[in-house]
């Protein structure tokens, strides 16, 4: 008879295959990490009516599934983790997130949001009575972001019903979590539909990591990214589509995200111990660095920068 003890085991052992993680045999470390339980665009990968090659590649077999993006900060001495968004995913990460746990726990201790595009939120109907039927879990959002989810169902009924708790934060204000950890909520230009937008500086007393899964152009934010990545130790970066010409039919250079070849443009000239630091994220399912192998992908490592795989840990 298989057991739950066993069948945990066999989950986590496939969720690091299908993750395609580094280091599969090792195990979490005992000082706090930064897990990383999705790399894709919102709609994950493969995506929803997608029939093209890059689709194709995992229905034959040939490519793994790719959650949205997804962080968890976990600090194991004290029994505590944070998410960073909240995907439609949810269940599946934090299934996959007990193996690295020192006991099992579905509660976050709270849950960052940076914005409400689809990947980045709804997994929060996870929480509500229909499903985990949680209890005041802290969700961290920006006042447009706290409004959007107060008056909107069926976020509101999260809120009415005590599932989540919501607290707000301000642009450039550092939220204490604990001895150990800060964040720092930073705005960036986005398409602000519902809320505005903002990246995270994630800070433990040894690292300090930048996250912005989302951002308009470099060019278009009021900040310069190149001194901030020289500021921090980690830098977890936009990399949604690869180059223009990525999706047929459309002029890309439209579309309001940094393309992977701009930015290793503007960060050629960084010496290698800075450009070593920059690992991207929020891949889209055309974007080629979601392939196992391939020349686009080795260009990338040819020129010093990091992918944010799938299962990657990131001491703190």
């Amino acid at each position: 008879m298989v057991t739950i003890e066993r069948m945990k085991k066999l989950f986590a052992l496939l969720f690091l295959v299908s993750c395609q993680t580094r280091q599969p045999e090792k195990k979490a470390p005992v000082g706090p990490f930064i897990l990383v339980l999705g790399n894709a665009q919102d709609a994950g990968y493969p995506q929803i009516g997608c029939d093209s090659a890059c689709c194709q590649a995992y229905w034959q077999g040939k490519e793994n599934k790719k959650f949205p993006t997804c962080l968890a900060l976990v600090n194991p001495k004290a029994g505590q983790y944070w998410l960073f968004e909240a995907t439609p995913d949810i269940k599946e990460q934090l299934y996959g997130l007990q193996a690295f746990l020192p006991k099992p726990d579905y509660s976050p201790d709270g849950i960052f949001l940076t914005h409400a595009h689809m990947g980045h939120y709804t997994g929060l109907m996870q929480l509500g009575k229909e499903a985990m039927n949680s209890h005041d879990i802290p969700v961290y959002a920006m006042p447009r972001m706290d409004s959007f989810l107060r008056n909107n169902g069926p976020w509101s009924q999260l809120v009415n019903q005590n599932n989540i708790q919501l607290r707000n934060l301000k642009a450039d204000s550092t939220i204490r979590l604990n001895d150990s950890f800060t964040v720092k909520p930073i705005r960036v230009p986005h398409r602000d539909e519902y809320s505005e937008t903002v990246g995270f500086i994630i800070s433990s007393p040894n690292k300090k990591m930048l996250f912005i899964p989302d951002i308009n152009k470099w060019g278009q934010w009021d900040r310069d990214i190149i001194s901030l990545i020289k500021s921090v130790d980690l830098a977890l970066l936009d990399g949604t589509f690869y180059q223009n010409g990525e999706i047929p039919g459309r002029d890309m250079s439209q579309i309001p995200h940094p393309f992977v070849s701009e930015s290793m443009e503007l960060f050629k000239n960084l010496p290698p111990e800075e450009k070593t630091k920059i690992y991207f994220i929020h891949f889209n399912h055309t974007n080629p660095l979601l392939k196992k192998d391939g020349k686009e992908k080795q260009d990338l490592w040819n020129k010093g920068f990091k992918i944010a795989n799938q299962g990657e840990l990131f001491n703190m």
